[in-house]
């Protein structure tokens, strides 16, 4: 498999477009074919997520997608649910298309009231926007943007010709259970929508549910897959489950490194579990903690909040056969070995601290019990986190 250019535009039968034209945005997708979906499990669940859920699994297919920003469309009662099939009714009737093959999605702030009216106002300057390029991918990209600093796409193409894109959304409130954002992926593969939902939740728990920037889970996030079946190819599953994988994994890592005043990707591999689970738990736990997050962005080599984090994670594990490695790509340094401190003398500190003034910081905690793994994705803790969580609606 190859990365390409041209973001989802580079998957035959998708056609995209998308204003932002100030802290409102409206993005809008043509893909017409099978679908796929996962979504938050926050009891608050947004009215955009409930129309777009309940169509999916409906009918399996979806002919295109509107997504506003600036405005979550959530706790919003009756009234957002009446909002957000007027979003897609007015997409539905732009694009000659069944009202029920449409997805609605929303992202920005809850609890207020959707401007239907604004968005009906400037929904023909976002469809005139529509295109088939790189550039037509980038300007729906940047439209369902919040407070992401840069948007956010990949595209491949397999060794068997079908090429897989996505977009995605995603600087604050993330911890995805699923997954705290907003991704929109497309497939040109010839695939059933129960194996396109297979695969969406294998990729989805292997990315998307493996990242955190602060712990908050929203009531809007939604990953869609859409299959148009352009190339005309039916591929091997295991093969295209490998490049879904890449894809969202790739946007998953970008979302981490774009968190809310972020100036490092932290990546936390776990090693050596009992369970799969156990794994999982130890890697998000690391990425998790505001101590572990903050002693990065400070390059404070200050290396006991992560075997702290693991203890308290919850799951099985054993503090006298726990190992502990930190790497920047090009060093390493082993701090803990089979349980004991091997290395603490200043000279192993200030490698640590270099290290941890790297953009990309590893962390490789090998709790010694099994022979299970997982990878999280995190970021610092910043100052500029609290600056714009503070100011976000002022």
């Amino acid at each position: 498999m190859k990365f390409i250019e041209g973001g989802i535009c580079a998957v035959k039968g998708v056609r995209a477009g998308g204003i932002k034209p100030g802290k409102m945005g409206i993005a809008v997708i043509q893909a017409e074919g099978n679908a796929a979906g996962a979504y938050t499990r926050n009891k608050v669940i947004a009215a955009p997520l409930m129309v777009t859920r309940e169509r999916i699994s409906k009918t399996g297919r979806l002919s295109g997608v509107i997504v506003n920003s600036g405005n979550a469309n959530a706790f919003t009662g009756e009234q957002g649910m009446v909002d957000a099939r007027i979003m897609a009714s007015m997409l539905a009737s732009k694009l000659g298309v069944d009202e029920e093959l449409i997805g609605v999605s929303s992202t920005g702030v809850v609890g207020r009231k959707l401007d239907t009216g604004w968005i009906g106002a400037h929904l023909q300057e976002a469809l005139d926007s529509m295109g088939e390029d790189a550039d037509a991918s980038m300007r729906a990209a940047r439209a369902i943007m919040t407070t992401d600093t840069v948007p956010k796409e990949i595209a491949i193409e397999m060794d068997s010709g079908i090429r897989i894109a996505g977009i995605a959304k995603g600087s604050g409130m993330i911890e995805p259970n699923m997954g705290t954002m907003l991704s929109f992926v497309y497939t040109d593969a010839d695939i059933p929508a129960q194996i396109l939902q297979s695969c969406l939740t294998t990729s989805v728990d292997k990315s998307f549910n493996m990242i955190v920037v602060d712990g908050d889970t929203s009531c809007n996030d939604m990953v869609l897959l859409t299959a148009t079946g352009k190339s005309g190819i039916s591929p091997d599953i295991a093969d295209f489950q490998s490049g879904l994988d890449l894809v969202l994994t790739e946007l998953a890592k970008m979302i981490a490194i774009d968190g809310e005043g972020a100036t490092k990707l932290i990546e936390s591999k776990v090693t050596g579990a009992p369970t799969e689970e156990d794994a999982r738990l130890v890697a998000k736990s690391i990425v998790r903690s505001p101590l572990v997050k903050s002693a990065i962005f400070g390059q404070d080599p200050n290396w006991g909040r992560i075997v702290v984090a693991a203890g308290y994670s919850g799951a099985d594990m054993d503090q006298t056969k726990i190992s502990l490695s930190f790497s920047s790509g090009t060093e390493v340094i082993e701090l803990v070995k089979d349980g004991k401190v091997v290395r603490n003398d200043e000279a192993s500190l200030a490698q640590l601290k270099s290290i941890m003034s790297q953009d990309e910081v590893v962390i490789i905690t090998d709790l010694g019990m099994g022979s299970k793994n997982a990878t999280a994705w995190g970021c610092d803790l910043t100052y500029d986190y609290v600056r714009i969580n503070a100011d976000y609606t002022t």
